[in-house]
């Protein structure tokens, strides 16, 4: 994972993405006990990207494949992961980026929506 946390950091230091946090089963084994999950998602804000235009990933998907990360069915490999990048798709998820916790992995910040917000997003998918 420390593989990815680094990456995280320079798509956002370099401008490739405005901010990002890592949500559902990931995130949730920051708060709970593991669970098994086989991808890892994160949620993204892409720069200049209009609210109401399909929003590319071919910026992330170019920074990957710089890196050495290759696209693997609806994800980039990252390591042992498939990582999944999801643009921010309402307000909820939007709001859960702006006050995601900033936590250390091995060394590296790493940003995960907190507990609150991914039970709120689970709520807002249930009903």
């Amino acid at each position: 994972m420390k593989d990815i946390a680094i990456l995280l950091e320079e798509m956002n230091q370099e401008g490739v993405i405005r901010t990002y946090a890592i949500f559902g089963a990931a995130a949730q084994m920051c708060y709970t006990e593991a669970v098994v999950t086989m991808d890892l998602d994160v949620l993204i804000a892409i720069p200049n990207s209009d609210q109401d235009a399909l929003i590319s990933l071919s910026s992330i998907y170019e920074f990957c494949n710089k890196k050495g990360y290759y696209p693997e069915g609806e994800a980039i490999r990252i390591g042992i992961w498939p990582v999944q990048f999801i643009p921010a798709y309402d307000n909820l998820t939007k709001e859960a980026m702006d006050f995601a916790i900033t936590s250390e992995l091995d060394g590296v910040p790493v940003r995960v929506v907190s507990a609150e917000y991914l039970a709120a997003i689970v709520e807002s998918r249930e009903s």
